[in-house]
């Protein structure tokens, strides 16, 4: 993308019908760290790769605590995510003060998307720079939800679904495997995000249990964070699972191999 001069305010229209700031926008959630989400109907499970500024530093939190029954994972810049995460903290706060109950994920969604499309109108403020998944357990009907919120104010529910960096491979495994989310247990629904952001991970890095994270909530189960130490079982597991596949892959090969000759004399 290049500057020009419809790109020198959020609401001037281009030509084409573009709002280039909004694009913009949307172009640092593609740069952030990757973040996947995966659910079934009791369980929402989100998985992110934390970033470190240098190997001197700590990694930065991906994954954010909202309600008991909501949490939120980030793509794009950090620091627009920890606004809306207080605005969404307040937003859980003042319904359950004023109803006395816990505030549902499709009206917290909407309040939130509203947000966004608030400053993609104003000229006095820039979009949010930043794209959300939002795992949410409805507090009525005990339903798991998967959301992500775009800075254009779109807001859409998904089965699974991944944003950031090199986020398209974990879209591909997804789109393969969906449809197997539907009755998987919690365990099976990480080790699926596990493998999803092992596409996502740069260069010769690999996944492990420092740059990476999961949280999951489900059916009468609280918002949970898997990280460090207690990450560590799930990796094994996962590297477990493809060696095993590698190995079936092997000796498929191999029987392949064999009866070819076999084939060519008869």
């Amino acid at each position: 993308m290049f500057r020009n001069q419809y790109d020198t305010d959020v609401t001037v229209w281009s030509p084409e019908g573009r709002l280039l700031q909004v694009e913009y926008a949307m172009e640092s959630v593609k740069q952030g760290s990757a973040c996947v989400g995966v659910r079934s109907n009791t369980h929402v499970v989100l998985g992110a790769l934390k970033r470190s500024v240098s190997e001197l530093s700590s990694h930065q939190k991906k994954l954010l605590e909202i309600d008991d029954h909501i949490g939120i994972g980030i793509a794009g810049l950090t620091a627009d995510a920890r606004s809306l995460a207080k605005y969404m903290r307040n937003e859980c706060l003042n319904h359950k003060y004023v109803f006395g109950a816990p505030i549902t994920p499709a009206l917290l969604m909407g309040d939130l998307a509203d947000k966004h499309q608030r400053t993609t109108q104003t000229y006095v403020r820039r979009p949010f720079g930043v794209g959300l998944l939002v795992a949410g357990i409805d507090p009525q009907f005990q339903t798991a939800h998967l959301y992500q919120t775009c800075p254009s104010g779109n807001m859409y529910e998904f089965y699974a679904s991944a944003i950031g960096a090199r986020s398209q491979s974990a879209r591909t495994y997804l789109e393969k495997h969906y449809e197997s989310f539907t009755e998987a247990s919690l365990d099976d629904l990480i080790i699926h995000a596990l493998q999803a952001l092992v596409g996502c991970v740069s260069g010769d890095d690999e996944l492990t249990k420092e740059n990476g994270s999961i949280a999951f909530l489900g059916k009468d189960q609280k918002f949970t964070m898997l990280e460090g130490d207690a990450l560590q079982p799930y990796l094994d597991r996962l590297e477990l699972k493809n060696a095993e596949e590698e190995k079936d892959d092997d000796d498929d090969e191999e029987e392949k191999e064999g009866d070819g000759p076999q084939a060519m004399e008869t």
